[in-house]
């Protein structure tokens, strides 16, 4: 029952959410990309760059078991989830470019998730018969990401009436079968996850905070507004942890593997929450209303 659920709700949930996020999507989301080219530029960079170094390095200072050491470079290679676009609307920051980050960054990580990934199973070699993510592998990933994503772009172009009002039944369904999905998959590996969980918990927080922080600082240091900041780190900060855990489950078929994503994906939401006080756009003074 728990296997089933995983291997065939996992993969459902997943789809529905992007689905969802190619329903809020049109073309000009990417384009927008050409009028922010600082902001986009610097969280990319940090996203598939820094993000990975960092978490390579960690992985080495808390010496991970391989399994579990691939697990978190997957986690690691992961784009953006759209939960970063619920907490940017949160703590007032630039939405728009969190949807075209999103946009952009699913694109990319068709082909930067299996590199990273390969990179990770040669270095640390988990599976001794197993060379990581092979041709028809990536495809698989390629389908997962974008298949969903492009299928609601087009129900958005095509029947905009229909994409608005699917909109928020999808997120709610999206949002619902994922609960109930993840809960299945706590429930069946429960035991693995119990003696994981103590030794992955400071890797994830530390990797989440530093993610966070990353993607906060780097733009501030580079003169990106306040508001493009806060949406860059949620961006950078919030992995798409769901699609690392149907990525090890159902094209690898390693429970293990997802474990670091699994983990991940329960402790970001409070770290984000926080993060996202300290970093929020305050009401504008009284001084700076008088200038305008």
């Amino acid at each position: 029952m728990g296997s089933a659920l995983t291997t065939i709700g996992l993969p459902v949930a997943l789809g529905i959410i992007m689905l969802g996020l190619g329903l809020s999507l049109t073309i000009g989301d990417f384009a927008r990309v050409l009028k922010q080219p600082k902001a986009v530029l610097t969280a990319l960079v940090c996203q598939l760059l820094i993000l990975p170094a960092i978490c390579f390095g960690l992985v080495l200072l808390f010496q991970l078991p391989p399994v579990l050491a691939v697990g978190m470079m997957m986690l690691a290679a992961s784009p953006g989830g759209t939960t970063a676009n619920l907490y940017s609307h949160l703590f007032r920051g630039d939405i728009a470019l969190n949807i075209s980050l999103t946009a952009v960054n699913s694109v990319i990580a068709v082909i930067t998730l299996p590199m990273i990934t390969n990179f990770a199973i040669m270095y640390f070699q988990p599976f001794d018969d197993q060379l990581g993510l092979q041709w028809a592998k990536a495809l698989e990933v390629f389908a997962i990401v974008l298949l969903p994503v492009a299928l609601g772009m087009l129900i958005r172009r095509f029947w905009p009436k229909f994409a608005d009002g699917m909109d928020r039944p999808v997120r709610i369904a999206s949002v619902v079968i994922l609960i109930v999905v993840i809960a299945g998959a706590v429930a069946s590996n429960w035991n693995l996850l119990v003696d994981n969980f103590a030794g992955l918990a400071l890797i994830t927080i530390l990797f989440c905070l530093i993610s966070l922080a990353v993607g906060y600082v780097v733009p501030r240091l580079l003169k990106v507004g306040r508001r493009q900041a806060i949406a860059a780190s949620f961006e950078i900060g919030i992995h798409n942890a769901t699609l690392a855990i149907v990525i090890a489950q159902t094209v690898l078929g390693s429970v293990e593997l997802s474990l670091p994503a699994a983990v991940y994906g329960v402790l970001m939401f409070f770290i984000a929450f926080g993060f996202g006080f300290l970093i929020r756009e305050r009401e504008p003074s009284a001084e700076a209303l008088r200038l305008s």
